[in-house]
Formats: structure tokens, sequence, C-alpha cells
């Protein structure tokens, strides 16, 4: 197990690894070129992608290992309409056709409309995709990646990167996320048992 560890106030060798191990992977770093040619507004590809390919990287697991789907984000509050952001989403399928993972295309600006009835809480009309991560339920999975035109690779990570190479879960506790938290990290404890899911 090739375990990578940091200085807690060491980010920016956090990110240089961070971005070897996305550049290694094949379908990330796929999934980051096509979403590039994409070109939605304020797009980011976040989360499980992410940290994921991470902990397959340093267990040695194959790429994908774990890994549901890809979300990609972005964020466009000119038109809050479904159909707009359904227009988006049938233009992704055809574009990521042929990925190994499915990607899965969502406005954040369009979140509060929506995310009252199936959460049963209120959450923020987000104003860039940056500011949702900001309220996942664990902070370990706050983190986004978009690919730059001369291929560098920009990182946005409101909690740090220290909890991905630690095998942490950590939560969030901005809003009452509770259950997601604890879902998410008994799911990711049995792909990767090296984690370790700090209580709510």
């Amino acid at each position: 197990m090739r375990h990578l560890r940091f200085s807690r106030l060491d980010f920016e060798a956090q990110r240089q690894a961070l971005v070897a191990i996305l550049k290694a992977d094949p379908i990330v770093w796929t999934a980051l070129r096509r979403a590039r040619d994409l070109n939605l507004p304020d797009w980011m590809i976040v989360s499980g992608a992410i940290y994921n390919t991470v902990w397959n990287s340093l267990t040695g697991k194959p790429p994908g290992y774990g890994i549901k789907d890809i979300d990609l984000f972005y964020c466009d509050g000119s038109d809050l309409s479904w159909e707009a952001e359904d227009a988006f989403i049938k233009v992704g399928e055809r574009h990521f056709a042929d990925l190994p993972r499915a990607v899965e295309i969502r406005n954040q600006a369009r979140v509060h409309l929506w995310y009252p009835e199936r959460f049963g809480r209120p959450c923020p009309a987000y104003k860039s995709s940056a500011q949702a991560l900001g309220y996942f339920a664990s902070r370990t999975h706050a983190v986004g990646i978009r690919l730059t035109e001369a291929e560098g690779l920009e990182v946005t990570a409101p909690f740090g990167l220290d909890d991905i190479f630690s095998f942490r879960i950590t939560p969030n506790r901005i809003i009452d996320n509770q259950t997601t938290h604890q879902e998410k990290g008994a799911r990711a404890r049995n792909n990767w048992p090296e984690i370790t899911v700090v209580p709510w």
C-alpha cells in the first residue's frame, strides 16, 4: 500500500500529487478532456471520481474501482428551467457515451429548486460550482477539478486535501447531512477498509 502523508499545511505538495494521479488515470483524464471540450459554464468534475481515484492509486486498485458515475457540475443562472438543464444532459449523454462510467451533469444554480422536496430541508441558491462544494455532507468529498486549455488542472478544495490523502472522511456540519455522511462513509469503507469515518 503506497500511502502518501503530508503536513496539514502542505497543500501544494498534495495538489501536485493529486494532479499526477488524475493525469495517470485513463478514465478521469479522458472525462476531463471531454468536459473541457463541452465547455459548460463554470464547470468542474467533482467528488467521487476525484477522491476515489486517489484512493485507488494509493492502494493499487484499478482505474474506475468504486466509482459509480462521474459528477460534472456547471453553474448557469441565466435559465433555471429543467428544460435548459435537460438539454445539456442530453448533449452530454452523446458526448460521453463511450466512457466506462456514466457522466452525470447537473446545474448547481438549480439545486435549491429541487433540494427541499428531495431532502426535506432548504439549501442556498448557489452562485457558483465552487460554492456548492462547501455544502457537501463530508468535507473530504468537497473537491473539484477543471482542465485548462494548456492541459493544466485547476483544483478547488474549500477544506483542503488532507482528508483525502489521510484516508479520512470528515463531516461538514453546515447543514444537517448526517445521513448522507454516514451512508457515503459506510460505502467507502466497504471499498477501502483503510478509511476512517469521523462520526457526525
